[in-house]
């Protein structure tokens, strides 16, 4: 699958009246980068060596000024596959060593990605790794995983199998490091619901690109799970999106990107990147009778609650 990360992007949009955050980002894809693939392992399913003959993609440079000019001084930069969770790992740590303390970090397996490592003999040992590439001090997310039932046939079993082997040893990781649970949940809410209450759940759970709808967000409220929220609240078809979004509570909050994807109306369709969290958080304050930085400080305080400080 082509990245979609190289290509025009979107202006910058005014600065935010206060700081937000960016909790889930994927810089690999917009930047071209991954790190290294060992021996057997399959290409990823996203790989910015899809992107097309002569691509051009923006230095990372570009994603940390273009952030901080709209008043998204904080990310969380997410790998998820083995190259992309090498590659985060690595620059998370570059980043902090070179004194910028813009970004946190995240990896793990997609469920995507579970299914094509399992049937090359290599998703325990790839879960291993994982654990290991969250041993840095800035790594502190446990994501994305979860399940995803949209590009995997109910029929599949083995796909099926692997993907759920693979989201509960990611629970059992997110709590043995006292990390950051972060849920890829497409199509496969109650199964989702379900693992996290067999197992039981994180003390920080948080929905990435939060899709269910107002009842899932109650459900969601009642357990104690965070919600976050990316551009496709700005869809002209996300009435219901915007109808959960209305009513998460405030201490469980969180705006994000999933950049280049989902970038926000009314570039949609467009690569995009952490700096368009702006117009998520302006959307998320119309949806929710608030001032634009009422919402910022909101997201801003629960991510440093459930990730703790980005300050070196």
């Amino acid at each position: 699958m082509a990245s979609r990360a190289a290509g025009e992007y979107p202006p910058v949009p005014e600065a935010l009246a206060a700081p937000g955050v960016d909790t889930h980002t994927h810089l690999d894809i917009c930047t071209g980068n991954r790190g290294p693939i060992r021996p057997g392992e399959p290409a990823p399913e996203v790989d910015p060596a899809d992107a097309g003959e002569g691509a051009d993609f923006p230095p990372l440079s570009f994603f940390y000024d273009t952030a901080r000019a709209a008043g998204i001084p904080r990310i969380v930069q997410i790998g998820c596959e083995m190259g992309s969770a090498r590659w985060t790992a690595q620059t998370v740590a570059d980043e902090a060593a070179a004194g910028r303390d813009w970004m946190l970090g995240g990896a793990a397996i997609h469920p995507n990605e579970a299914p094509r490592l399992a049937a090359a003999g290599l998703l325990e040992d790839s879960l291993a790794e994982i654990e290991e590439l969250l041993g840095g001090d800035r790594m502190r997310v446990v994501g994305e995983t979860g399940l995803d039932y949209f590009r995997t046939s109910a029929e599949d079993e083995d796909d099926m199998r692997a993907q759920r082997e693979s989201f509960r040893a990611h629970i059992e990781i997110a709590k043995r490091r006292g990390l950051a649970l972060q849920i890829h949940d497409r199509e496969a809410h109650a199964d989702v619901l379900r693992i996290l209450r067999e197992e039981g759940a994180p003390e920080v759970t948080v929905f990435h690109c939060f899709s269910g709808d107002a009842a899932m967000a109650r459900e969601c409220a009642a357990a104690g799970y965070f919600m976050s929220f990316a551009g496709n609240i700005t869809f002209k078809n996300a009435d219901g999106l915007r109808e959960a979004a209305a009513l998460v509570p405030d201490a469980l909050l969180l705006s994000e990107t999933d950049a280049p994807f989902l970038t926000p109306h009314p570039y949609r369709g467009r690569p995009g990147g952490p700096y368009l969290t702006a117009l998520t958080i302006r959307r998320l304050a119309q949806v929710r009778g608030a001032s634009e930085a009422h919402v910022a400080n909101l997201v801003t305080a629960n991510a440093q609650r459930a990730l703790g400080d980005w300050a070196l």
